[in-house]
């Protein structure tokens, strides 16, 4: 297995260029990667590439910048199946991010398919955005939204979630890795408990695919979604995949332009997969964009991503138990995340302090505040990892928090 030595990390470091700028004075110590992950010089370069060579809308032109646009657009939809391992490119739809994905499946599967009397189920652990869309389509249909529980340890609990399963459960909507907590959930063997009463499973994937190997079919979801600006790409764009069969027997999320084989006033026929989920103009610079980083993130190996990820959250972790924070969420399966609070200080007050120290966290609810509420906190801290942080950068995170501790004195 391959392992990133110093000279590698010092190597990656040198192709973000973000990373050698200064914040407040100080050099810039970026801990915030569950919220949008930096952009390696590759990615900024695709971009630039694609608006001064070959700038053109896809599909539709008979000319040279028009077939070069459309075949690095269908070619990231392919790298993206690649990806995933799925089964046939047809069933990469790009979307604008993991929410748009979400919303997609809750109006375009789940609400012709839901009545009164279904349940959706959700877990206690969701991001807001896994949250509401099944709020809203339940609301619409008359189904019942139901939510396994977590313990103090910020984990499903299995039993319960096995006990909240029944043939009345049409949908089970869960996250792959906790934005809030980092927990790593038991997805595959989650999966076959949902299918076991027949459950479509809908999986918020946008913490995993910066993080780990995925493969779709292995796992056996239905859907699966992530965002590119997580995962070293760019914002805008995003991948939802699903099944074939599923795909094919589902109306269109949104009507318009190039979604369509025919159009009159009495009838519209509508284009195979993957067009039929694809109306307007996409975002075609940020799928060559999410191409070249997921390229980029393949290339370094996710197996030598998760060693670095992994020995950077041990680390923090340790440090934080030294100097008495509390941690929120002590998953035994966790990923690169640390949330936290300290003291009695609230967290937007920390987190204001630490930035003028160049330390960027996220401070807030982390847009799951149903966690917040279990926790009995009103924000917590996150410091989250990539693999082209160092424990340097977290002694300065826990240097600073003592500074904090000092003004509060």
């Amino acid at each position: 297995m391959k392992i990133l030595n110093d000279t590698d990390i010092a190597r990656i470091r040198g192709e973000f260029p973000i990373l050698n700028t200064v914040a407040k004075g100080h050099p810039l110590v970026y801990l915030d990667n569950a919220n949008t992950s930096q952009k390696p010089q590759c990615v900024i370069n695709a971009l630039k590439d694609y608006y001064e060579r070959y700038n053109a809308n896809i599909y539709r032109g008979l000319y040279e910048l028009s077939e070069l646009a459309t075949a690095a657009y269908e070619g990231a939809r392919h790298r993206a199946a690649q990806f995933l391992n799925a089964a046939d490119d047809c069933e990469i739809i790009f979307v604008k991010g993991t929410t748009e994905a979400i919303n997609l499946v809750a109006q375009s599967y789940a609400r012709p398919l839901l009545k009164p009397g279904d349940e959706v189920l959700i877990t206690a652990l969701e991001h807001h955005s896994n949250i509401v869309p099944w709020q809203i389509v339940c609301q619409q249909t008359g189904a019942t939204l139901r939510v396994a529980p977590i313990n103090l340890q910020g984990e499903v609990i299995q039993d319960a979630y096995e006990k909240c399963l029944s043939e009345k459960t049409k949908i089970v909507a869960m996250g792959h890795i906790s934005n809030a907590l980092g927990t790593i959930n038991p997805i595959a063997a989650m999966i076959t408990k949902a299918h076991a009463v027949g459950a479509v499973t809908v999986i918020d994937g946008a913490q995993a695919a910066p993080h780990t190997a995925l493969d779709v079919q292995a796992l056996n979801c239905d859907f699966y979604a992530f965002s590119s600006h997580k995962i070293y790409g760019p914002t805008g764009i995003g991948v939802l995949y699903g099944k074939k069969a599923l795909l094919d027997a589902m109306p269109p999320y949104q009507g318009g332009g190039e979604m369509i084989k025919s159009v009159t006033f009495e009838k519209t026929i509508y284009q195979d997969l993957p067009l039929k989920f694809e109306a307007g103009t996409q975002h075609i610079e940020g799928a060559i964009g999410l191409k070249v980083a997921l390229d980029y993130v393949t290339q370094i190996g996710f197996e030598a991503i998760h060693q670095h990820e992994h020995e950077l959250l041990i680390y923090a972790t340790q440090l934080a138990h030294e100097h008495k924070v509390r941690i929120i969420g002590e998953a035994k399966e966790k990923a690169s995340i640390l949330s936290f609070t300290l003291d009695n200080i609230h967290a937007h007050d920390v987190g204001t302090i630490l930035s003028h120290y160049g330390v960027a966290v996220r401070a807030g609810h982390h847009c799951a505040m149903p966690v917040m509420e279990f926790f009995q906190v009103p924000a917590t801290l996150r410091a989250s990892f990539a693999f082209y942080n160092t424990k340097a950068e977290i002694d300065t995170l826990f240097n600073a928090l003592q500074k904090v501790r000092e003004i509060f004195k």
